[in-house]
């Protein structure tokens, strides 16, 4: 059984990673449940192991935090549903990236929830949504925007750290920086392609979801 708990207010990210790494350890000694953590937290960026010190384009706007999560430079902030996975991957197949596969699975099937088709691209990190209502891009590819960010660490086959799914966070805030390393494509929101969608509605689609991904198959196929 998956406890789930979600965390009203802002969450301060230094706390919130010092919970993960005490959560996974507990679980890998086999004296907790498997957790997903439902949090929102201050405006901040954080360094994924593989971010480039360019891509920090206005280091001054909000604090920035290393991170040991795999990946670049995000963005978290209000509106942003923030879902923090401890749960074992040594009990669901010890396959790193059929983890990090049915994490995509799961967003895109909250997603569709609400009407919309989230897609993962080879090369882009993410859940991309696309935009045929914007112009293409100069080389005339089609125009697709981020919704969602995948970024985990595991320890003891025991992973932390996870996904963030804008819901209506100030996209302008994601100015700042690179996000992900990945240039040309944009950043969307739930709200900001015209579904009236709250945090609490997100939320029970990522719970019903959740089992319909995780729990009908224990590992990958």
């Amino acid at each position: 059984m998956v406890e789930w708990i979600t965390s009203d207010g802002l969450t301060d990210y230094d706390a919130a990673c010092a919970f993960m790494e005490a959560r996974a350890e507990a679980i890998a000694r086999g004296e907790a449940k498997e957790c997903i953590w439902l949090v929102e937290h201050p405006p901040l960026y954080t360094a994924g192991t593989s971010a480039k010190p360019e891509d920090l384009t206005q280091p001054d706007r909000f604090p920035v935090y290393p991170s040991k999560r795999g990946g670049q430079y995000t963005y978290h902030g209000p509106g942003q549903r923030v879902a923090y996975v401890m749960l074992d991957v040594g009990k669901r197949g010890r396959d790193v990236r059929c983890f990090v596969r049915d994490l995509e699975a799961w967003v895109i099937a909250a997603l569709a929830e609400f009407g919309l088709t989230g897609h993962i691209r080879p090369g882009r990190v993410g859940v991309w949504i696309e935009r045929p209502d914007q112009a293409p891009l100069s080389d005339g590819s089609p125009r697709e925007d981020k919704i969602a960010a995948i970024g985990i660490r595991l320890r003891r086959w025991i992973s932390f750290h996870g996904l963030s799914i804008n819901v209506e966070p100030d996209l302008s805030h994601f100015d700042g920086i690179v996000p992900c390393g990945i240039r040309g494509h944009g950043v969307t929101s739930l709200v900001d392609l015209g579904l009236p969608v709250t945090m609490d509605d997100l939320d029970a689609a990522l719970k019903r979801s959740f089992d319909a991904t995780f729990e009908t198959r224990k590992t990958c196929l």
